[in-house]
C-alpha cells in the first residue's frame, strides 16, 4: 500500500509553475523547505535554477529562522510547509513580528478536503487560525485558476508591505491523498 495524490486530471498541475513565475518577479534568493509532496513540482523548479537556492530542512520552525537571516544577508526567501508543520512554528513566528522582515510561506494544506489521515485534521483545521494568531495575514487558494492571483496579492503584501504572509493551497487544489494497493 502506497499513497498517492487523488487529482482529477493525471497530467501535471500548471499552478505550481505559476508560483515559481512569481517567486523570480519578486527576486526571491532562497526557498527553504520540508519535503512535501504537494509542493514536489515547485521544489524541482528551484532546485533546478542557480538564481535561487532550496534549502532542505528537518523542520519548519528552521526555516522562519533562516528567512530572517536571509533578509538580514540582503536576499527574499519563501518558506514551504505543509499544514502539520505550522505548529511547530508557533514560537518562532513571533520573529516575523520582532524583526519586522518580509515572511511569506507557501502552505500545502492537510486535514481537510477529502482527508483520510485523522492524524492530519487537528492541525489542518488550526492552520489559518494559528497563522492569524501570530500575525500572519492568510490568503487561501482553492482552485488552480485563482493559485497565480493569490500568491502574487501574497507576495506582493509580504515583499512591498512587509506584512508577513501565508498562502494556503488547500487540500482541494493538491488533490486528497488516498491509499491504495
Amino acid at each position: 500500500m502506497h499513497a498517492r495524490a487523488d487529482t482529477a486530471s493525471e497530467t501535471l498541475p500548471t499552478w505550481p509553475d505559476d508560483i515559481f513565475t512569481i517567486l523570480q518577479r519578486f527576486d526571491v534568493r532562497q526557498v527553504p523547505y520540508v519535503p512535501d509532496a504537494g509542493h514536489s513540482q515547485l521544489i524541482e523548479r528551484v532546485l533546478a535554477t542557480p538564481s535561487m537556492r532550496a534549502v532542505p530542512l528537518t523542520t519548519e520552525e528552521e526555516g522562519v529562522a533562516l528567512l530572517a537571516g536571509a533578509w538580514a544577508g540582503g536576499q527574499r526567501g519563501a518558506l514551504l510547509m505543509q499544514s502539520s508543520g505550522v505548529g511547530n512554528c508557533i514560537n518562532m513566528l513571533s520573529l516575523t513580528q520582532v524583526l519586522r522582515f518580509p515572511f511569506l510561506t507557501l502552505v500545502t494544506m492537510r486535514g481537510e478536503w477529502g482527508e483520510f489521515n485523522p492524524w492530519q485534521v487537528p492541525m489542518g483545521s488550526s492552520t489559518q487560525a494559528v497563522f492569524e494568531l501570530s500575525g500572519i495575514k492568510v490568503l487561501r487558494a482553492s482552485h488552480p485558476d485563482e493559485v497565480r492571483e493569490v500568491v502574487e496579492a501574497g507576495a506582493g503584501q509580504a515583499y512591498n508591505a512587509c506584512t508577513p504572509t501565508a498562502v494556503l493551497l488547500s487540500q482541494r487544489l493538491i488533490g486528497a491523498k488516498v491509499f491504495v494497493k
